[in-house]
Parts: C-alpha cells; sequence; structure tokens
C-alpha cells in the first residue's frame, strides 16, 4: 500500500463525521464550552420595563427646562420601583437599572441637577426626550431565538443563557473515545517493571488531548499481544458505544502486531495505512461498524504528532466544535536540509523576536521515541515533502503545540 499524503489522509478520516444527534441537559455552570444542542428561546424580556441608564431624575421632558424647579414625589431604585405615576410638576429620583416611573419620557442625569433644601430639585441642563432609558424588550424579548443551535456556549452565550432565565441548557452528547494501549512490554506508572518493560505513557497523553479537544474519554487499558486480550477490549470498546477507538501500538504487520489482525478479524473495514509523514508513518484508519478506529503509532512523539493531526480535528467534528487553528507563519532559527518523500514535523522551540516575529528553531534531536523531547517543545516545525534546502531565516510554517 503506498504512503498517502497528510491532507489526504485528513480528508478521509473526517470523511461522514458528523455531530451526534444525542443531547442531554445540563445545568448552566456546567454547560460552559459544551455545544449547544437546539435554539433557546428567551424566557422572559431584557428589560421587562423602560429602564433608567443612568443616575438622576425621572421627569417630563416638557417640565424639565433650564432654571425649572420640579417638586420630589419619591424615588425610584433597582429592585424597588416607584409606583405611582409621575405627578404633574414633579419629579423621582431615579438610580441605574430602576424602573422609569408612569408618566416619565426622560432622564435628567444628577451632574445636571441640583437638590435644593425645599424640597425641590433645580434643572441647570434641560434633559433630551427618551436618552438615558433603556426600553422594554431593547436587549431581547420572551419566545424569541437567542441562541442558535450549534453555538458554542462561551462565557458570552453563558451569560445570555442565563439572562434568558434558563437553568439548564441542551447540549450535544461529547463523542465517546476509548483509548487502548496495546503490548505485552507495557506497564502503568508505578508498577513494577521487569527487565524487558516500560511505561505506557501515550494512553495519559493521549486521553489529555481528547479531552481538551471536547471528548468523554474511555480507559480500555492495555491490551497483551493475544488475540483473546484484543478481542476482550473490542468488546469492551463496543459495549461502551465508543464513537472512536484509539489504540496505541501493535498496528504494524510485524509477527507481534496483532492488532490490525483483530481489527480486520472483526469486521474493520481497513481505509488506509502508512501515511507519508514522520514521525507517524504507520497510522491506521477504518471503520467497525458505527465506530471509526484511529490506530496511532507506539512511540511518544510518533503517538502524540497524530493524535494532533487526526484525533484532535476529529473530536472537534464530531463534537460540533471548530477545529483549533494551530498552525502560523514562523522564521525559521536554523538551516534545514532537503525533506525526501514524507511531510516533516519537527518538534522545536517558538519564540517572538525584537519585531515581534514567531522564530522556530528545531531540536537537535528528532527520534520519535524521545519524550522529553515533545514535552519541550512549543512547536511543529512542517517540512512538506521533497522540500529544498531551508536557510535559516526563511519563512516556515509550524504547528503550535504550547504557549
Amino acid at each position: 500500500m503506498a504512503l498517502m499524503p497528510v491532507d489526504e489522509a485528513l480528508t478521509r478520516i473526517l470523511d461522514g463525521a458528523a455531530v451526534s444527534a444525542e443531547t442531554e441537559m445540563l445545568p448552566l455552570a456546567d454547560a460552559g464550552g459544551r455545544v449547544l444542542a437546539r435554539d433557546l428561546l428567551a424566557l422572559r424580556t431584557q428589560p421587562p420595563f423602560d429602564a433608567s441608564a443612568m443616575d438622576g431624575y425621572a421627569v417630563r421632558a416638557s417640565e424639565a427646562v433650564a432654571g425649572a424647579r420640579l417638586k420630589l414625589q419619591g424615588e425610584s431604585a433597582a429592585g424597588h420601583g416607584f409606583e405611582a405615576p409621575l405627578a404633574p410638576g414633579s419629579t423621582i429620583r431615579i438610580f441605574t437599572g430602576a424602573p422609569v416611573p408612569e408618566g416619565a419620557d426622560a432622564i435628567l442625569i444628577q451632574e445636571n441637577a441640583e437638590r435644593l433644601d425645599d424640597g425641590l430639585v433645580q434643572v441647570n441642563e434641560a434633559p433630551v426626550a427618551g436618552r438615558h432609558i433603556r426600553r422594554a424588550g431593547i436587549d431581547f424579548t420572551e419566545g424569541k431565538t437567542g441562541l442558535e443551535k450549534g453555538r458554542m456556549l462561551d462565557a458570552g452565550a453563558i451569560t445570555f443563557a442565563a439572562a434568558m432565565n434558563h437553568a439548564e441548557l441542551p447540549v450535544v452528547r461529547k463523542p465517546r473515545v476509548a483509548i487502548l494501549a496495546t503490548g505485552d512490554e507495557l506497564r502503568l506508572p508505578g508498577q513494577t517493571l521487569g527487565p524487558d518493560q516500560i511505561i505506557a505513557s501515550n494512553t495519559f497523553g493521549i486521553a489529555t488531548l481528547a479531552r481538551a479537544a471536547g471528548a468523554t474519554v474511555i480507559d480500555l487499558g492495555i491490551a497483551a499481544d493475544r488475540m483473546e486480550a484484543l478481542d476482550e477490549a473490542l468488546d469492551s470498546a463496543i459495549a461502551h458505544e465508543a464513537d472512536v477507538l484509539v489504540t496505541i501500538g501493535g498496528a504494524s504487520v510485524g509477527d507481534h502486531d496483532l492488532v490490525q489482525k483483530a481489527l480486520t478479524g472483526r469486521g474493520m473495514a481497513l481505509d488506509f495505512w502508512k501515511i507519508a509523514m514522520r514521525p507517524g508513518k504507520p497510522l491506521m484508519s477504518g471503520k467497525l461498524g458505527a465506530m471509526r478506529v484511529l490506530g496511532l503509532p507506539g512511540n511518544p512523539a510518533s503517538s502524540l504528532v497524530c493524535a494532533h493531526l487526526f484525533l484532535e480535528p476529529l473530536i472537534a467534528r464530531l463534537a460540533g466544535l471548530q477545529d483549533p487553528n494551530r498552525k502560523r507563519t514562523a522564521i525559521l532559527g536554523r538551516d534545514l536540509p532537503e525533506n525526501d518523500i514524507r511531510q516533516d514535523y519537527l518538534r522545536g522551540d517558538l519564540e517572538t523576536n525584537a519585531d515581534g516575529q514567531l522564530t522556530a528553531t528545531p531540536s537537535v534531536r528528532q527520534d520519535s521515541s524521545l519524550m522529553k523531547v515533545f514535552a519541550d517543545a512549543h512547536c511543529l516545525i512542517i517540512r512538506p515533502p521533497f522540500a529544498p534546502p531551508a536557510k535559516a531565516g526563511s519563512r516556515c510554517e509550524v504547528m503550535v503545540l504550547r504557549g
């Protein structure tokens, strides 16, 4: 099977991926970051009454001419409005957010008024009718659509939903991502290791990425290099109704690489295997029934690079979220040789120079097994297939990993 270009692989992985039709109701306080499952109608009108936008005095504009003296009739405060109509020749002390009394059509702001000792208020500068009054329903009205289906519930949307008097919100179900590590050599952190064993570290990084992308993670643990163990793990993924099964390692075709064989034996339709990229060449994609399968390489850098490139946008598509735009243009920090048939993703540092431009400097060591190099990296420097030699100072494309 020929090596597939990265862009084509991503297109095929995302093909047909759609937001789940399943919804759930969440308390308002827990709905942040989720996607609204249906249009949200306002349950009230805001403001529910004509309200003052300033501290001052509610008046009739026709009476509040410069030099006029008006009798102070009472007070209207937020939560404690003045219930009687404004009497002729009178004014009512009013505060921001308070209801405008019946009969008043203007707000004399306090800077343009003078309180006299005899219970009168003198107008020093005449107000304009309608000014500084927020009319009822100027923000939104009961029964009208406030937020549309598909909106990500950020801080502004949550505030708006609360103002519309919603205590719960209908949200799209998070995609369920099952993660399975494979290999006799793997043990969990904290366990005693034999002389030929290593820590199963990739699972935790992939799970963190998946949760941050908007998924619910199902940890299927570690499957030994036996068909029975893999079948048991696949049964668990199906029982959990996973939308995506992510396997880590064992997807090649060596004598001990049984994942692909186990999956195809259960009916997986293999879409492709092997991508023209480095690191991450042995990436597998397919479908087992309704469940999408993404087989990541076992090496840590390969696994994480592939997860950023393919799993993160897949989760975003299934969750109804925007694919995070991590790509930027930067200045290359050192010379690079020409590239071969594969697209390279070089781990590197990212700094902002004195001119405000991003400078990306590749790490000296790029072995896909090196975890510290990836943890220290701020970006992936993207080198297209057959790219000519690149000099320091030339432009390059990067994928930002962290600030």
